[in-house]
């Protein structure tokens, strides 16, 4: 009798042990998440604070996890633009390329190569990235950028008048009067320049203040 009862409660141990071991696992993931959660919130954040060492800290941990992760690189290559260590930047964003194909990344590199003064792969890089995602002006004008430091002036125009298409904002379209200036459309230039002056609200202009209704 003895002897089924130490069976039984060594069963019951085994089995609350087993069941234990069950539970643990289950938690492991939620706890694992949580820990990646704060990581993002801490990278965020330093790189808004321009605490890029923390930063840099929170991202590395991030891959050591999930060493696959594209969104981290890509983050990790933005820190490193930031402090002018395009090497590194340019690798990161080359990673997260290759694991994840996105015209961000390839932007990113085009921007890295126009800053290094490396314009045939800037152009590269930007006509890549506009392949896979062409409905953003900023992509346009950092094309139409680097064409006008290749001497390319027809394609720079045709990427401004691109980028106007999407988003006619003064400031671009004062770009692309410039551009038509140089290339002898005098006409289009003032055209646009004055087009880009009517939507620009003067700054010391006072505002009319309505007074309300009296009510009868």
């Amino acid at each position: 009798m003895l002897g089924l009862i130490i069976v039984a409660i060594l069963g019951a141990v085994a089995v609350f042990y087993r069941k234990s071991l069950e539970d643990a696992s289950l938690d492991l993931p939620i706890k694992l998440s949580e820990k990646m959660e704060r990581l993002w919130e801490v990278a965020q954040e330093s790189l808004r604070e321009k605490k890029y060492l923390r930063a840099e800290k929170a991202l590395l941990t991030i891959l050591r996890v999930d060493e696959r992760n594209a969104t981290a690189y890509n983050r990790l290559g933005i820190l490193y633009a930031k402090q002018q260590a395009f090497k590194d930047a340019i690798e990161c964003f080359e990673i997260a390329q290759s694991l994840e194909p996105s015209a961000s990344s390839l932007h990113n590199v085009g921007l890295i190569y126009y800053e290094t003064n490396n314009y045939e792969k800037a152009a590269l890089a930007f006509e890549q990235a506009l392949e896979m995602e062409n409905d953003h002006s900023s992509r346009h004008i950092a094309y139409a950028k680097v064409q006008e430091k290749l001497g390319h002036n027809k394609k720079m125009i045709s990427a401004l008048e691109r980028a106007i298409e999407l988003d006619p904002i003064p400031q671009t379209l004062k770009i692309l009067a410039d551009a038509y200036e140089r290339d002898g459309q005098a006409e289009l230039a003032e055209q646009l320049r004055a087009k880009a002056q009517k939507m620009v609200i003067p700054q010391d202009q006072p505002k009319r203040v309505v007074q309300p209704r009296k009510v009868m």
